[in-house]
């Protein structure tokens, strides 16, 4: 025992000076993030807002205005993106039918997703990866279906983002699939997210994670006139909506209120985006959404999948939700003009590096315990390999308990690992990790007695 605890501090104290950020690093994703370009961010913009009104109860016949054009338009960008994937890349628009609410539906209504989905390559791998914008926008009433409502940032720029993802990525192949969407019916409900999310409740995907861009192309606040454009937030959930009395009963027990798969998520978003993209931290939010508010993620936290919301750093409330017109020399409305282009490729960059590295991952480790048959000032975690591709190793992540993210990692070939730490002042977690640094999502250890 002795023996073993020397060879642990020595590993310990080796990997001392090893943060995250020094992981390896896959030139493929790089390129990538250079093949993302603002003047096609732009462009998508621009033609996103050339509809006139995209609010999800307007036109859908004409070729040129409302809702209907627009997911028609979507969808031939994903067609042209299926052109170059081999066989890859599908395009559809997902319709269904939705009844009056009484509310923000008046009549039964049909309502239609643009999905892309690029398949995964390897069929022993059921994971699927959900990006999504919605692509409904709306003035100050959420029921004028006529008035323009440009929907630029608003989230012109969440569709522009999955339409360039799906362009880049899909002229590559990844083992678990991914499927790029543009939601309808978020600003009357989260109507669009909702049956996707039920759609896949009820079909078993495996969704590791659903990543929802909402609003990620603005940088200056409306009130205090700040400008950030280093900064992305990421909200997760801190309770799971779905959560059974025994899974409440082991959170209790081991205080992991802090570590909920949204959040494990997060975490990962902020590590991946900062390895990746120059001059952007994520700031990690932790609430499910901004306060009283939603968005897409939502649903699919409601059926019980890992997601949260990707949001810009400051809100701009004078270009958001607003008629157009101007008024005491302020212009209101959602319009291109009121855009950072360059901080919009920044955020779709801190997708593309979380996707990639997520779809190109060995599966997580599973059975990831930590040993409480005895009193100890070392933790001792052990796990079994995922089935598949077997992982080149596997990291322990660990923090101290008021700290928000990960500090040190720990690399090993083993499937346990003892190290000097206490479990009492310390969260862990264990990922799978690939040669080229691609990592799973982080495993919170239960008790192992």
């Amino acid at each position: 025992m002795k023996k073993t605890l020397f060879y642990t501090v020595i590993l310990c104290l080796f990997f001392n000076q090893f943060s995250i950020s020094q992981v390896s690093e896959d030139p493929e994703i790089r390129k990538m993030i250079g093949e993302i370009k603002t003047e096609n961010l732009e462009a998508t913009i621009h033609k996103l807002v050339s509809f006139g009104t995209r609010h999800t109860l307007s036109d859908t016949k004409s070729k040129t205005k409302g809702i209907g054009a627009a997911q028609q338009w979507v969808k031939s960008e994903f067609d042209k993106a299926a052109l170059e994937s081999g066989g890859r890349l599908t395009a559809a628009i997902d319709y269904f039918t939705i009844k009056a609410d009484g509310k923000r539906i008046p009549v039964d209504s049909q309502l239609g997703n643009v999905m892309a989905t690029l398949k995964g390559t390897d069929p022993a791998d059921n994971r699927v990866l959900i990006i999504s914008g919605h692509l409904d926008s709306r003035v100050s009433d959420v029921m004028n279906v006529k008035s323009t409502a440009p929907g630029a940032n608003d989230d012109g720029s969440g569709v522009a983002a999955v339409i360039e993802l799906a362009k880049v990525m899909s002229k590559r192949s990844f083992p678990a699939t991914i499927i790029f969407v543009a939601v309808v019916g978020e600003e009357q409900g989260l109507y669009g997210a909702r049956h996707l999310a039920e759609l896949a409740k009820a079909s078993n995907w495996n969704i590791v994670a659903m990543l929802n861009n909402d609003m990620i192309g603005n940088s200056l606040s409306s009130g205090t006139n700040l400008r950030d454009n280093t900064q992305l937030r990421v909200f997760s959930e801190t309770i799971p909506f779905l959560e059974t009395e025994e899974e409440a009963k082991m959170r209790k027990s081991i205080n992991r209120d802090n570590d909920s798969p949204s959040r494990l998520l997060a975490r990962y978003i902020k590590t991946v985006t900062e390895q990746y993209v120059d001059q952007l931290t994520v700031k990690l939010v932790y609430r499910n959404d901004r306060f009283l508010r939603g968005g897409d993620h939502t649903p699919f936290s409601q059926n019980g999948f890992t997601a949260v919301r990707l949001c810009e750093m400051n809100e701009n409330f004078d270009h958001q939700h607003q008629d157009l017109r101007t008024e005491n020399n302020v212009v209101y409305g959602d319009l291109p003009e009121f855009m950072d282009f360059e901080y919009l490729r920044k955020n779709t960059c801190a997708n593309l590096a979380a996707l990639a590295n997520l779809a190109w991952s060995p599966k997580a480790p599973v059975n990831v315990g930590i040993e409480v048959k005895k009193l100890s000032n070392s933790s001792t975690l052990i796990w079994s390999a995922p089935e598949g591709n077997q992982p080149l190793g596997y990291q322990v992540l660990m923090r101290e308990t008021a700290s928000s993210h990960w500090e040190k990692t720990f690399f090993t070939k083993d499937a346990q690992i003892e190290i000097p730490y206490s479990k009492d002042n310390y969260f862990f977690a264990v990922q799978s990790v690939d040669a080229l640094g691609h990592t799973s999502l982080p495993v919170f250890p239960i008790p192992i007695r």
